[in-house]
C-alpha cells in the first residue's frame, strides 16, 4: 500500500511551496509518523531560507532527513512531533519527537524517534531539538552554584539555555537583549531581564546566543576576570570582528565554541539519544510554553516563512499545525 504525505520544500532562496510526496511502506524496523506539530526555529532555518549557508558548511548543516542540497532546491526543517501510525509494537500509538522536515507524513527507522513523556503535551515538544541544544550548552559550561550569568540574545537558543539555568541553585541568572518585550517571555521563565546597556557585570559566565558582533563584545565587557564567554550563535557566511587587544588578554577572558552536532566532550559517556530524553523530560514544566511565540498552519508554511525571515512576523519557536487531511 502506498501512503502520500505532504512536504515543503524551499525551492530558492526566499521562496518555497508544498510538494505532494508518496512514500513507501514501512519495514519491519521502521515506522510510518502522522505529524501533528512541526517547529520553525527562527534563526538557523530563516539563514537556510535566505541561502545564508555558507559553501563550506553545506555538509555540516545538512539536517538527519533532509532532502535536496543548500541552497534549493532542499527539504529541511528538524523540530517535528507526530503519531506512530505503523511500526513496532512497543511505538504503535505513541506520540514520538523527531528530528524530520515540514512533512505531513513520513516513514523513518524506529530508532530515529523518541516517545513523548505522558508530561509533557505534544504542542510543547516541538521544542524539543532546541532544549537539548540548551542541554549541551550547559554541559559544555558546566555552571556552579552562586555563578554570576547572563545570557546574550533572547531567542529561542538563548531563551532555552536561561530557562534551564534558572533551576540552578543560587545562581544570578539575566536575560540581556535589545528588545524590551522580551521582558515578559523572561519574567515567565522565571529569570531577570535587561538591555545591553543596563545589564549586570562581573559575571563569571555569559552565554551569547545573539548571532551579533554587538552581542558578543559586550558579552566580552560584562565578564569578571577569567570568565568565560560560551558562544552559541551561528553566524552563516557573515564575518565579524571583535575588540580581543584592550583587557582581553590582561584578563585572561575565554570564548569558547558550543555546537549541538556532537555531544558535550563533557559528557563522554552520553549519547544523542541520552541527551534528547533529558531535554524531553525537562519540557514537563509549563513554563517552557513561553518560547512558542505563534502558530499557523502547515498550508501558510509559504506564506509564513517569507514573513519570519523578514522578522515582520517576531518569532522564537513558532508552531505549524497538521491536520489529518494534510
Amino acid at each position: 500500500m502506498k501512503h502520500t504525505a505532504r512536504a515543503f520544500w524551499i525551492d530558492s532562496p526566499g521562496r518555497g511551496g508544498i510538494r505532494d510526496v508518496t512514500l513507501p511502506e514501512p519495514g519491519e524496523d521502521e515506522v510510518l509518523v502522522r505529524t501533528l506539530y512541526s517547529g520553525v526555529s527562527r534563526g538557523t532555518e530563516t539563514l537556510v531560507f535566505r541561502g545564508g549557508v555558507p559553501v563550506s558548511q553545506h555538509t555540516a548543516m545538512r539536517a538527519p532527513f533532509q532532502e535536496g542540497d543548500f541552497p534549493g532546491p532542499v527539504k529541511y526543517g528538524y523540530l517535528n512531533v507526530g503519531v506512530v501510525e505503523q511500526g513496532p509494537e512497543a511505538l504503535a500509538g505513541r506520540t514520538v519527537f523527531c528530528l524530520y522536515p515540514h512533512q505531513s507524513r513520513y516513514v523513518v527507522p524506529a530508532h530515529a524517534v523518541t516517545p513523548v513523556p505522558d508530561t509533557v503535551p505534544a504542542e510543547r515538544a516541538v521544542l524539543a531539538g532546541t532544549v537539548e541544544t540548551a542541554v549541551n550548552a550547559l554541559w559544555d559550561a558546566a555552571p556552579l552554584v552562586g555563578d554570576r550569568i547572563a545570557v546574550v540574545g533572547g531567542g529561542m537558543v538563548g531563551c532555552s539555555v536561561a530557562a534551564l539555568l534558572a533551576r540552578f541553585p543560587g545562581v544570578r541568572v539575566q536575560l540581556v537583549d535589545a528588545d524590551p518585550s522580551r521582558a515578559a517571555i523572561a519574567k515567565a521563565l522565571g529569570v531577570g531581564f535587561a538591555t545591553p546597556a543596563d545589564a549586570e557585570g562581573e559575571c563569571d559566565l555569559v552565554v551569547h546566543a545573539s548571532a551579533t558582533e554587538q552581542g558578543l563584545t559586550r558579552s566580552l565587557e560584562l565578564l569578571t576576570a577569567e570568565g568565560t564567554v560560551l558562544e552559541l550563535s551561528w553566524y552563516g557566511d557573515r564575518r565579524i570582528s571583535l575588540p580581543l587587544g584592550e583587557a582581553f588578554h590582561s584578563r585572561r577572558l575565554v570564548i569558547r565554541s558550543s555546537q549541538v552536532g556532537t555531544v558535550s566532550p563533557a559528557r563522554p559517556n552520553r549519547t544523542y539519544a541520552d541527551r534528547l530524553a533529558v531535554a524531553l523530560d525537562l519540557l514537563a514544566d509549563p513554563a517552557l510554553d513561553a518560547l512558542v511565540t505563534g502558530e499557523s498552519a502547515f498550508e501558510e508554511l509559504p506564506d509564513v516563512l517569507p514573513r519570519l525571515a523578514s522578522g515582520e512576523i517576531p518569532a522564537l519557536c513558532h508552531r505549524v499545525r497538521y491536520d489529518e487531511s494534510d
